[in-house]
């Protein structure tokens, strides 16, 4: 009996030690224009979505985090290389006018080829948008650590939620929709056609989450990290454009017998069938026996956005926050971030810890047990994520820039004053106190005159010069005030 008893027991310390030993596996859901007041959980009361709110009960969310940027593919550049917009590769949306400048290059360290390195399985499900054929074909998925890509390496051709071919790693995969020829004076409409379907069989996110889904089942035996970069609430910007409705969703769901517009019922229904396919994703996990062995985060890229032609004032997708995509008010930066690990983080926490996307690979590194791989203008959030947050260190400032319509710079000094300066490097600074002014109505910059001096210091110290996005003054005078 004792023997028995001994030998039990040796074989529990061993378990104990290979669970200890064992890396977790990684999730980063990325939302695609998703506001800080879109989800229950941050205060939406019109649009339904449990399955997150139950990730933010059953883990961390936080209420001060920030996006790498206030546009898609700099705040992705952001997330995937721990560098901020002053630093990272990609400082902008380049458009069709120049690819090169929206891709990341062969020496760029990226998140995902740290943790492939550390050993883990990587892939990515959805939209990269930082890499594309031809010259950018460098900056594609598999060509900057991911093993596995299924979805849209453009992100024009994201908008359309129905294409006639995704990608698998860097081949396509023909879909059973009908898209009409483009004009072919546009290399964007030349490649992807009008942007919308004429014939819409398969819808891209219910691709995405099935892939997912499958992915993880595949490498449930292995520590993995999935970048599964959805693209829902986004609009598809060419539709609402010619069809002057962008919500694109095969059903309204839950909506349907609403007193809305049909746009407004897309809006939401787009992003409860989100929600509803991350509930799966739990579900998955939990009968896997992974839900204990896995980091799950979520956010979204920018702050919401008014381009598919819904009502914004219906859902408040800012919720308290001014502006939306493209300000560099709080509005257009801010967003949800939520972490769930069952068994490391206590639920129902709520961490007002000032982060943002840069702090994902320093996160991830030291969550994986690895070194972060080169410079970065993040921190690990992991102390505060195991409640030891008297161990966190704190940024003193966070800063971003913004390449449209000009040269549009932010800085956040110790978590409590921004900074704006719009269009112009000559153009006059505003100062807000988010602590005690979440809205950003109140200028505060002729009652702090050292605060303007020491963000101009900063906006000019916080940015390495870039071939690819210079600064380029706008405007034919000076700055207006923020929007």
């Amino acid at each position: 009996m004792l023997s028995t008893r001994v030998l039990s027991l040796l074989l529990l310390a061993a378990t104990c030690v290979f669970a200890a030993e064992r890396k977790p596996n990684i999730i980063f859901i990325l939302a695609d224009d998703l506001g800080y007041g879109d989800l229950g959980c941050y205060g939406q009361k019109l649009i339904q979505t449990p399955h997150l709110d139950r990730m933010a009960a059953e883990g961390m969310r936080f209420t001060q985090f920030y996006a790498g940027s206030t546009v898609c593919a700099p705040s992705r550049s952001v997330l995937m290389t721990g560098l901020h917009t002053g630093h990272t590769r990609v400082r902008g949306n380049a458009g069709t006018v120049n690819p090169i400048a929206q891709s990341l290059r062969p020496g760029d360290m990226t998140v995902p080829r740290a943790l492939k390195a550390a050993g883990y399985a990587t892939a990515l499900i959805g939209k990269w948008g930082l890499g594309d054929e031809g010259e950018a074909a460098v900056g594609l998925p598999t060509r900057q650590g991911f093993d596995y890509f299924f979805g849209y390496a453009n992100q024009h051709h994201a908008h359309n939620y129905y294409p006639d071919f995704l990608l698998r790693g860097e081949a396509q995969v023909k879909l059973r929709n009908q898209v009409a020829p483009g004009s072919a004076d546009n290399p964007i409409t030349r490649r992807f056609g009008v942007g919308y379907a004429s014939e819409k069989v398969e819808y891209s996110h219910d691709l995405f989450a099935t892939e997912g889904l499958r992915w993880v089942e595949q490498q449930k035996d292995r520590p993995f990290f999935l970048y599964f970069a959805l693209t829902t609430p986004h609009a598809n910007n060419e539709a609402n454009r010619d069809l002057k409705n962008g919500q694109e969703v095969p059903d309204f769901g839950l909506y349907a017998d609403k007193d809305w517009s049909p746009q407004n019922k897309g809006q939401a229904a787009m992003i409860s069938r989100m929600d509803r396919d991350i509930g799966r994703l739990f579900e998955l996990l939990q009968r896997l026996k992974l839900d204990e062995h896995t980091m799950v985060f979520f956010s979204s890229d920018n702050g919401p956005h008014n381009e598919g032609g819904h009502t914004p004032e219906l859902f408040q997708p800012a919720g308290p926050l001014r502006g939306m995509k493209r300000s560099l008010t709080d509005g257009g930066i801010r967003v949800p971030f939520i972490a769930r690990w069952p068994g490391k983080i206590k639920p129902g926490a709520v961490s007002g810890h000032v982060g943002w996307f840069a702090d994902f690979m320093a996160t991830a590194c030291d969550l994986a047990g690895a070194k972060v791989p080169g410079p970065t203008d993040g921190l690990s959030l992991v102390p505060t994520l195991m409640g030891r947050p008297e161990q966190q260190a704190k940024h003193g400032h966070l800063y971003w820039e913004f390449h449209e319509r000009g040269f549009n710079q932010a800085v956040l000094i110790d978590g409590r004053w921004k900074a704006i300066r719009l269009l112009r490097t000559d153009a006059p600074v505003e100062i807000y106190d988010v602590t005690n002014d979440i809205g950003e109505k109140v200028d505060l910059a002729a009652q702090k005159p050292e605060l303007v001096t020491r963000a101009k210091e900063l906006f000019a110290s916080s940015r390495s010069e870039s071939a690819d996005w210079p600064i380029k003054e706008g405007g034919a005078g000076k700055a207006g005030k923020s929007r």
